[in-house]
C-alpha cells in the first residue's frame, strides 16, 4: 500500500543532519527603524504593551522568548544585528501565534541557531512560521491569511491550522498575539521537499543550484537620480530560479501541482541517460551549462502538472506541461501530440507511485524509476520536410522545387522536386538536422514514385547519403552510409529508404546559431548507366528515429 507523507511536524529536528540550502528570506531589514520606514504602520487599539512585553509576561512562553532572543533577523541571505525579540519591541504590527513550553525542542532549535546555515532555517521555518503581517483576530469565523515565510494559513473550528488555542486575542500596541497549544505546522512546497529529503538528494541539489537573487526594482526604495541612475537606499533582491520557469512555479504557494518524480537511484539513472543526449562541442563556451540545463527540462517537462491547468481532465489523462507558452518556451524540435490516459491507474505515471508525498502546494508522486519512454518526450523522431526551403543549407547542378500534393502517405501535403540542371548532372542536397542530439539514429530517406506528378517514368534514382557532423572537440568529420555504395530508390512505391545507422557525438539543441549536424544526398549516376536510372528525386523528408537500448 502506498504511504502518503505529509510534513506536519516541523522539519527542524530533520534539519539536525540536513541544512536545507535556501537561505534567509528576502525583504527583511538592518535595524526597526529601516522596517518601520519601508513600511506603512499598522496599528492595533488597546494596549500599551508590545508583543514581547507579552510574551515575557508569561512563564509558558520562555523557551520561546529564548529562540526569538537568539535568532536573528536575515536581509538579502545576510544575517543582521536585530533580533525578533527586538523587531517584536519595535513599531511594526504583527499577529504572533506563540507556541508554549514543551511542544518544540527547544535545546535542538538554539543549538540550530548557531549552526552556519541553520540559523537562517530557523528563521524560516520556525519563527517566520508563527507570525503574520495581517492582523488576525480569533473570531470564531474562517479566515485566510499568509504567514511570514509567505505559507497559507486559515482560522477553521476555533483552531490555526489545525492547531488549538491555549489563548486568544492578546492585543498589544503593536499587534495581537495568540497563544497556542502546539507549534503551527509545517509543510513543505515541492522545491522545499525535493531539496530537503535525502531520497531526492541529487535533484534538489541541482535544482537548488540555480537560485540567483534578483533585483527587484519595484519593492525597492529610491533616493533619487544621481548622474543619470537610480540610486537606491533599500534594494530588495527577489530569489529567481529558471530552471522553475520552465517546469512550474514549484515553490509557490498558490500553485497546484502533481509531479512525477523517481527516487534518488532512479533519478541518477534517468540523468545519465538523459545527460549523454545533449552534448556539445567543446567550442560552444557553454556547452557544459547547456548539457546540465538541458538533460534536466528533458526529464521534468514531462513530471510536472498543473492541477489547475488540468482539473478538468486530469482524472482520465494528463497532458505535458500545459501551462507553459509554447511560443516562447516551447521544448524545441518538439510538438505535444500526445497524452498520458488514465494516469491514476495502477500502472499510470500517478498510480504507479510508490509514495506519495503531500506538499502545501501538490503531491510528490515517487517511484523507483523514472515512469517516461524517453522516446515519448525527449529523445523522439526528428522529421526535416524536404520542401522546407530553411533546412536547405547548400545545393548544387539542380533546381529545386516544392510541389503541393495531396495523398495519405505524403507529409504535410508537400514535397520538393530536386531536378538535374543538365540531362548528366549528379546533384548534390545538404540538409541541417536541426536540434538532433548526440545520440545514435537510424536514417531515413523519404522517396515518393514518379506517378505522383503523373509522370511515365518508371526509372529509379541511385544516390548516396553523408552525415556531415561536428565531433566532441568541435571538428567537421563526415561520414557516408553503406561505404559510398549507392542506394536505389523504388520508383513505383512511397519508399522509405533506410540509409543507415550512425551515433553523432555532439548536438546544437536549442542553439539557432552555430554548428549543425547535416545530410547530404547526391545522386549517384554514372554516364552510362542513363538509360537505367534516372536523376529526378522526389523527396518528401528526412527522418532520424532514435535507436533505444534494450
Amino acid at each position: 500500500m502506498k504511504k502518503l507523507s505529509k510534513y506536519t511536524k516541523s522539519p527542524l529536528i530533520a534539519l539536525l543532519s540536513i541544512i536545507l540550502p535556501l537561505g534567509g528570506a528576502g525583504g527583511f531589514f538592518s535595524s526597526c527603524s529601516d522596517w518601520d520606514d519601508h513600511y506603512e504602520n499598522e496599528t492595533t487599539n488597546g494596549a500599551d504593551l508590545t508583543l514581547w512585553d507579552a510574551i515575557q509576561q508569561r512563564s509558558d512562553l520562555s523557551d520561546f522568548a529564548q529562540v526569538l532572543e537568539k535568532t536573528m533577523v536575515f536581509r538579502q541571505h545576510k544575517k543582521t544585528p536585530v533580533s525578533y525579540a527586538d523587531l517584536l519591541k519595535g513599531g511594526r504590527s504583527f499577529t504572533l501565534f506563540a507556541p508554549v513550553n514543551g511542544t518544540f525542542n527547544k535545546d535542538s532549535i538554539l543549538s540550530l541557531v548557531t549552526t552556519a546555515n541553520g540559523d537562517s532555517a530557523v528563521e524560516r521555518f520556525f519563527i517566520m512560521n508563527h507570525l503574520s503581517q495581517n492582523l488576525v483576530s480569533a473570531d470564531g469565523t474562517e479566515k485566510n491569511f499568509r504567514l511570514l515565510n509567505y505559507k497559507n494559513a486559515s482560522f477553521a473550528d476555533n483552531k490555526v491550522n489545525n492547531v488549538g488555542f491555549r489563548e486568544s486575542n492578546i492585543h498589544s500596541k503593536n499587534g495581537i498575539m495568540h497563544v497556542m497549544d502546539g507549534q503551527l505546522p509545517y509543510l513543505m512546497t515541492i522545491y522545499e521537499a525535493l531539496v530537503a529529503l535525502p531520497q531526492f538528494k541529487s535533484h534538489g541539489k541541482f535544482l537548488a543550484s540555480y537560485n540567483e537573487d534578483e533585483f527587484n526594482e519595484k519593492a525597492s526604495v529610491s533616493s533619487g537620480i544621481v548622474d543619470g541612475k537610480n540610486v537606491y537606499i533599500d534594494s530588495v533582491m527577489t530569489e529567481h530560479n529558471k530552471l522553475m520557469d520552465r517546469v512550474g512555479r514549484l515553490n509557490a504557494e498558490d500553485s497546484l501541482y502533481y509531479v512525477v518524480i523517481p527516487t534518488e537511484a532512479g533519478w541518477n539513472k534517468a540523468w545519465n541517460t538523459a545527460f549523454e543526449c545533449f552534448k556539445y562541442p567543446k567550442t560552444n563556451k557553454d556547452a557544459d551549462s547547456l548539457q546540465h540545463f538541458w538533460a534536466y527540462c528533458a526529464l521534468m517537462d514531462d513530471a510536472v502538472y498543473s492541477y489547475y491547468q488540468q482539473k478538468a481532465h486530469i482524472e482520465s489523462r494528463a497532458y505535458p506541461y500545459p501551462w507553459i507558452n509554447t511560443n516562447t518556451l516551447a521544448y524545441p524540435g518538439r510538438q505535444v501530440y500526445y497524452s498520458y490516459k488514465n494516469p491514476f491507474s495502477p500502472t499510470g505515471i500517478f498510480g504507479s507511485a510508490k509514495e506519495i508525498y503531500q506538499c502545501s502546494n501538490g503531491m510528490i508522486f515517487a517511484s523507483d524509476e523514472w515512469v517516461f519512454d524517453p522516446t515519448l518526450t525527449y529523445n523522439t523522431y526528428r522529421y526535416f520536410e524536404g520542401e522546407n526551403e530553411s533546412s536547405v543549407i547548400s545545393y548544387t547542378d539542380c533546381t529545386m522545387t516544392k510541389i503541393d500534393a495531396l495523398g495519405d502517405s505524403i507529409s504535410a501535403r508537400a514535397f520538393t522536386h530536386i531536378k538535374p540542371e543538365k540531362g548528366n548532372s549528379n546533384w548534390s542536397v545538404t540538409y541541417k538536422l536541426t536540434n538532433a542530439l548526440s545520440t545514435t539514429y537510424d536514417v531515413y530517406v523519404k522517396v515518393l514514385p514518379k506517378s505522383v506528378i503523373g509522370g511515365e517514368n518508371k526509372r529509379p534514382c541511385r544516390f548516396t547519403a553523408t552525415i556531415n557532423y561536428y565531433d566532441e572537440e568541435g571538428k567537421e568529420q563526415h561520414y557516408t552510409f553503406n561505404n559510398g555504395t549507392p542506394i536505389n530508390t523504388n520508383p513505383n512505391i512511397v519508399d522509405e529508404v533506410k540509409v543507415g545507422t550512425f551515433k553523432i557525438p555532439t548536438c546544437n539543441f536549442g542553439q539557432e546559431g552555430g554548428t549543425h549536424p547535416s545530410i547530404t544526398l547526391t545522386c549517384s549516376i554514372r554516364a552510362n548507366e542513363n538509360a537505367k536510372y534516372d536523376r529526378n528525386f522526389y523527396l518528401d523528408e528526412i527522418k532520424l528515429d532514435p535507436v533505444v537500448k534494450e
